[in-house]
């Protein structure tokens, strides 16, 4: 996103009138409409700068909270595929032993049987 910032030529082309109108209320001289619509105009125009910097700053951070969250994210996926693959790995792992376990029980019950058929 552009930075924004009020052009300066338009404070600058009121400047030389705000001037005329310090100098008139220092000496203690009552400030017409057209003076007070001036420094409003004015301070608006500072006010709208000031606003501009903040929205830079935050768009900024946003910008960096979002460059922070993908980063965040991509290790997130990465943490996750390697622990679905070591869980995938231990549920094979898990089914081998079952399968051991299976024809071993299955051997000892023949091997059983066959004790018992023989006497």
């Amino acid at each position: 996103m552009d930075k924004t910032r009020v052009e300066d030529s338009l404070i600058k082309m009121i400047q030389p009138k705000i001037h005329e109108i310090e100098e008139k209320f220092s000496q203690g001289k009552s400030l017409t409409q057209d003076d007070i619509n001036t420094l409003l105009l004015k301070s608006q125009y500072n006010h709208i700068n000031h606003l501009d910097l903040k929205l830079n700053e935050v768009t900024e951070s946003v910008g960096n909270l979002e460059h922070r969250f993908e980063k965040l994210e991509q290790k997130v996926n990465s943490d996750l595929e390697k622990f679905e693959q070591r869980l995938e790995s231990g549920f094979e792992a898990f089914e081998q032993k079952l399968t051991n376990l299976e024809q071993k029980i299955e051997i000892n019950i023949q091997k059983a049987l066959n004790r018992n058929m023989v006497t």
